[in-house]
Formats: structure tokens, C-alpha cells, sequence
């Protein structure tokens, strides 16, 4: 399979599959010297991972990360001070499937002879044959996202280090759109979201918070950790702490359930998508994506400008458009209109506007880099569709699936954040280059 490798000097290679053993991150181009844990990356995990909320899947994959490469196991010089941190070759990170039974593997073998509508398995049949993993779809799951949040949850953390952050949020959900918010706002409600999270996860409280796994411990002891885990599922998430509307609006100021920083909005949204999943249907939305901090100049001509990057999340299961500032919305506007007026103020170059999205001529401008991605309705829906049996061709009836996200763009935010962060990285680091040498040669 071709296809699962991404970037030039920060690369991620993902593999696995929905009921596979699990799922792969390799990253090459850490940069040797770096701090990072299985919670901090834990703690990007949990903002994707099924059956967090009332929107999502039923299915209780805790997706919890372990560091099997990569890292110094010990100091290299006695109190070197080098333990755990990465070392310069390739981070690997593994996220075992635990939530693996053979009910639900009985009800996709079931199912796989009568291809899903809008999913992949009719088209990855004819591609890869009899051999097909069309367990849960495989890697065409969105459960393979797991591994670019993964590698995103490293990349973001080096960004920070150089005063880029990035945040993303529902834009809209069910038709309900959350209009201009500023982007101190939905920055500072993002963040919050992130941490009320945290604070509620029961497995992130379990396995992180009473030190169940922690970074001294060697991997066999992990999995042993991991196993007993798997048969705790259900009693941990038993246990999480009991989730109060007002409680939380008063503590974190946000929405319990979906990211978004308008809280009025938010509310809309949820009965919005409610109101169509009781049909037995699905929804679709808006994830908008905010990069701050970025420097100018990222990007490379002509097949590598950094908007023609940010398209390549429509690598992102389920995205079918992405637009960056004014988007699609360029067409209705005129020259004066859609450019983006600049001067010197202070010594310091502003914009009137960002039409532009952050990026000019495929290189970020110093503004901040918004970009937003269409997310189509979830194809497993409570309803009767026509399909066809794919070894006969004849044409039959799929019946209704109840295990399943009422939308899926609540979800996938946390993707969109984490792709967008592996594609800054690597640009950040061919400009670290470029910059170098362009010093050296400076009269």
C-alpha cells in the first residue's frame, strides 16, 4: 500500500488498521534533545477517540499511546540528564486496538459482502482483492486518524517552542454556523475545551493521573499495564467524573460537548444535529483551523506552495473541500475587495484584511493562517440504503446501522489541528535551512 507517508524533513509514516493489532506513527526529523511523554500525546488522543460524547460512536477504544523507539532509555553518561528525550532517530508510536471483540468482528463479516454507501469498501475491494481488510473498514476507518493526531501532538509541541500555536474548532454543524468569533477568543475556549477533557478523562485520570504508566517503565511493562486495562474498560468508564452542564460552563466557559467558541452557537449545533440523528440520519459541518506565530516566508514553489499543502487534508477521511480565508467565497468579490491592503506601522508590517488566509503566492505572509475543511455527513446511518452484493453484483438492501456518529466533524478538528501542524513543521524546518545558508551569502 502506497500513500502512507508524509513530508520532507519532518516525515510521518502511519500504519495499521481498524481491528487490526493496532496502529503505527514513525516520525523522522524529531529533533534529538526533545521532552515528550505518552500523556501529553494521550492528551491529543482523547479529543478524537469514539464514545466521548452524546455525538459520537458507541465504540470504547481508550486509544491509548506508547513510546516504543526513539527515545534515550536511560542517561547516556551518568546523571547525563538525556533520559527520555528523543535522540534523533526515528519516535514510534504505537496504539493498540483493546477495544477488539469478536461481536463486533462478527457484525462486519455480516455486513461486508453488501458495500456501505459513501464509504470506501465497494472501491477498495476491486483494488486489493479477496485479501480486502474490510474489518471496520481498516485503514480506510477513521479510526486510522488516530495516527496523524499522534504525530501532530509531537509537531505542535516543537511549534510552540517557536512561538506557533495552532487551534481548531467546529465552524459549523447541522447547518448552524458559528460566525466571527475573534481569535484571542477561540483561542483561550479552545485551550479550555482541551483541559475540561483532560480533567474528565477516565482513562487519562486511571492510567496518567495514578501512575499506572509512566516514563520509566520499560515497554513489556506497559502492555502488561495495557491488557489490564482492556479488561477494565468498562468499569473505568464507569467511573468518570459526572459531567454538569452548569458546572462546566462556570469553571472552563465552554460548550460540554462540541468545540466551539461560540457557546450560543454551540448549543444550536447539538440540537441541530440531535434533531436529524433522531431521523436516523447523519450530518455534516465546518472545521475551522488557526495558525498564529507563524514566521514569513513558509512554503515552496511551484508544487509545495503551503496552500497546495493544507489541501492535502483531504487526505482526512470524510473531508471533501478545504478553502483557505475567504475560500470559494473569492469568486463573488472584486480585485479591490479580495486583496488585502498592507502598511507600516511602527516598523512593523500590518493588514487591513486576510483574505488571503495567511498565504500569498504559496508563502505564509506573518498573518495568521486560517483554513477551514467541509466535512460530509457520516455514511453509516439508521436507515435502509441500496447497495449490491460485491462477489455476485446483485443489487440488494443494507439495513439500518445503530453503531454510529450522528456527525463526524466534532471529531475531526482534532485531526485538522494535527496535519496542520505536521505540514508547518516540516515547512518551518526547510525554512530554517533556506534562512542558514541565505546568511552565509548575505553582503
Amino acid at each position: 500500500m502506497f500513500g502512507c507517508h508524509h513530508g520532507r524533513l519532518f516525515q510521518t509514516t502511519v500504519a495499521g488498521g481498524s481491528y487490526q493489532e493496532g496502529l503505527t506513527t514513525v516520525l523522522q526529523g524529531v529533533p534529538a534533545g526533545l521532552s515528550i511523554t505518552e500523556e501529553e500525546i494521550y492528551a491529543d488522543l482523547l479529543l478524537r477517540k469514539p464514545g466521548a460524547d452524546e455525538l459520537s460512536s458507541p465504540r470504547k477504544e481508550p486509544d491509548l499511546p506508547v513510546l516504543y523507539a526513539g527515545l534515550n532509555a536511560a542517561d547516556t553518561i551518568e546523571n547525563g540528564g538525556n533520559k527520555n528525550l528523543t535522540n534523533g532517530t526515528p519516535l514510534v508510536i504505537m496504539i493498540p486496538n483493546l477495544d477488539r471483540h469478536f461481536i463486533h468482528i462478527k457484525q462486519y463479516q455480516d455486513t461486508n459482502r453488501t458495500p456501505r454507501p459513501g464509504h470506501a469498501s465497494y472501491a477498495s475491494f476491486i483494488k486489493y482483492g479477496f485479501a480486502d481488510d474490510a474489518i471496520g473498514a481498516g485503514i480506510f476507518s477513521g479510526r486510522y486518524t488516530a495516527t496523524i493526531v499522534a504525530a501532530g501532538a509531537v509537531a505542535k509541541k516543537v511549534l510552540r517552542d517557536f512561538g506557533i500555536n495552532i487551534f481548531s474548532y467546529v465552524k459549523e454543524a447541522a447547518g448552524v454556523n458559528c460566525g466571527e468569533v475573534d481569535l484571542e477568543t477561540a483561542f483561550r475556549r479552545c485551550e479550555s475545551f482541551k483541559k475540561m477533557r483532560v480533567d474528565y478523562d477516565p482513562f487519562y485520570i486511571e492510567v496518567f493521573k495514578k501512575g499506572r504508566i509512566n516514563s520509566d517503565m520499560r515497554f513489556l511493562e506497559k502492555m502488561a499495564v495495557l491488557a489490564q486495562i482492556e479488561k477494565e474498560i468498562d468499569p473505568i468508564r464507569d467511573s468518570a467524573p459526572k459531567i454538569v452542564e452548569k458546572e462546566i460552563l462556570e469553571k472552563y466557559d465552554v460548550n460540554h460537548i462540541i468545540n466551539c467558541p461560540n457557546l450560543e452557537a454551540a448549543n444550536d449545533m447539538i440540537k441541530a444535529v440531535n434533531k436529524i440523528s433522531a431521523t436516523g440520519d447523519s450530518s455534516g459541518g465546518l472545521v475551522e483551523i488557526v495558525a498564529t506565530g507563524v514566521p514569513v516566508g513558509l512554503g515552496e514553489p511551484v508544487f509545495d506552495k503551503l496552500d497546495a499543502q493544507l489541501g492535502q487534508m483531504l487526505g482526512i477521511g470524510a473531508v471533501k473541500a478545504v478553502e483557505v480565508g475567504a475560500g470559494i467565497g473569492v469568486k463573488d468579490m472584486t480585485g479591490s475587495q479580495s486583496n488585502d491592503e498592507m502598511s507600516n506601522k511602527k516598523g512593523k508590517v500590518v493588514f487591513d484584511s486576510n483574505n488571503a488566509g495567511g498565504i500569498t503566492g504559496g508563502l505564509s505572509s506573518g498573518q495568521a493562517i486560517i483554513c477551514r475543511l467541509a466535512v460530509k455527513p457520516t455514511p453509516t446511518i439508521d436507515k435502509k440504503q441500496h447497495t449490491i452484493d460485491k462477489y455476485t453484483l446483485e443489487n440488494t438492501d443494507l439495513g439500518a446501522i445503530t453503531r454510529r456518529d450522528s456527525t463526524i466533524v466534532a471529531r475531526i478538528w482534532p485531526v485538522a489541528e494535527a496535519f496542520t501542524a505536521m505540514v508547518l513543521l516540516d515547512d518551518l524546518m526547510c525554512h530554517f535551512g533556506y534562512q542558514a545558508m541565505l546568511e552565509k551569502y548575505k553582503q
